[in-house]
């Protein structure tokens, strides 16, 4: 363990408390808020629809013959995050969930397209392995101690991409770099510790931003230029040298700038290790000790709204990292994140076909009943030119609308 860096640190405040503040976590964001991006926010919305879905695959899946009943599915509901019977959400993904009756049960089961995705995705995690050690390396390399708890990197491991049997896939086979102790003795005490330091990791994404650009590390700003005050204070704040969250910071002093500095680096690298840039507050929370955090977190972020977005979408507050995205998408995109969008349009075809059917029958029900039909799109004679919603600039506003909860 010689080659480990030493560390040692306590945890600051970095901001000064009123009493005001003196409140649980969750009640004290209440106080603070955040002008809406709607760029950003819609991305958050597009997210929450597939986790929910990525969520019942995952069930699927390890059930025996990747088939699961519906009551099954329906007692986890709530765990699930839906709402009303399951039965008729997984109507709504036909090109996902194939649904069908046996023993007069239902069941569900992935439709071929589904299982192609999901080898895809195997394919991919297979070949991401170098990714997710380097990913890892840099996460241990980071915390105070070189050590993190598997129960918290477990939280998280969705966000780092990280597979569901990363203990036993990547921790073993690089033991040169990795390897699980036990200091507390209990079994939620069990932590991964790094053994080795990579000075070829120990590069932030800003720093090789830098190098690929030709200048001195520094944070960029995503905030219009109507945001006179905030981008002054963004100056002023990046006026000074840029501190890499893989530095010793035996030197720095608790509420310093340049603690402050460190601080926001080292969350600006958090996020950029994730596949989606952004992370939930409350989770990274979680690993205050071990990155030396503040204890106010949110309030950290939004003294820094050029770098960082919050939402509370869902009440969910949620950390966005704004320079990853142009609009709603983000601008790099991981090989993960491309296949699991393909699964994101999978689930819009499906919404797009079973719309439609609705749509067909409730024109019969008013054609039977009398009423003349409400024209949605036509066909024309040869059956080409689709219309209305099959028209690709209003399907795509159609489906904005269609994945806004608050709609």
């Amino acid at each position: 363990m010689s080659s480990i860096r030493p560390t040692s640190c306590k945890c600051w405040n970095i901001y000064g408390h009123s009493k005001s503040f003196n409140l649980h976590l969750g009640r004290r964001f209440s106080l603070w808020s955040m002008k809406k991006d709607p760029d950003l926010e819609s991305a958050l919305s597009r997210n929450r629809r597939w986790i929910v879905n990525n969520q019942i695959k995952n069930v699927i899946l390890r059930c025996p013959d990747q088939a699961v009943p519906i009551d099954f599915l329906q007692k986890k509901s709530k765990s699930l995050d839906l709402q009303g019977k399951v039965l008729n959400w997984l109507k709504k993904y036909p090109c996902c969930f194939e649904v069908y009756c046996k023993n007069d049960e239902y069941f569900c089961q992935l439709t071929k397209q589904m299982k192609f995705l999901v080898d895809e995705e195997e394919s991919i995690k297979d070949s991401q392995e170098p990714v997710f050690v380097e990913r890892l390396a840099k996460l241990l390399m980071m915390s105070t101690n070189q050590r993190l708890n598997v129960v918290k990197i477990n939280e998280m491991k969705k966000n780092f991409g990280f597979p569901d049997d990363y203990l036993l896939r990547i921790v073993p086979k690089y033991s040169d770099m990795f390897r699980v102790v036990n200091y507390g003795g209990k079994r939620s005490a069990m932590e991964i510790e790094l053994t080795s330091w990579n000075q070829n990791f120990a590069v932030s994404a800003i720093e090789k931003l830098a190098q690929k650009q030709g200048h001195d590390p520094c944070f960029l700003s995503s905030l219009p230029s109507t945001w006179i005050k905030s981008l002054e204070r963004f100056q002023e704040f990046n006026s000074t040298p840029y501190i890499s969250p893989y530095t010793e910071i035996n030197g720095l002093v608790a509420d310093s700038n340049e603690m402050i500095k460190r601080t926001v680096g080292l969350v600006h690298e958090l996020l950029s290790l994730t596949l989606w840039k952004k992370a939930s507050i409350a989770k990274l929370g979680h690993f205050r000790r071990e990155f030396c955090l503040p204890e106010k977190l949110n309030v950290l972020l939004l003294k820094h709204p050029g770098i960082f977005y919050v939402s509370n979408k869902y009440q969910i507050y949620t950390v966005v990292l704004r320079e990853a995205y142009n609009g709603s998408e983000l601008v790099e995109k991981d090989p993960l994140v491309i296949v699991k969008e393909k699964f994101g349009d999978l689930m819009q075809d499906g919404l797009h076909e079973y719309n439609r059917r609705h749509c067909a029958m409730n024109q019969e029900k008013r054609r039977k009943k009398g009423f003349a039909p409400v024209k949605v799109s036509e066909v024309d004679d040869e059956g080409g030119n689709l219309g209305g919603i099959l028209d690709a600039e209003e399907r795509k506003r159609f489906y904005e609308v269609l994945f806004d909860d608050n709609s």
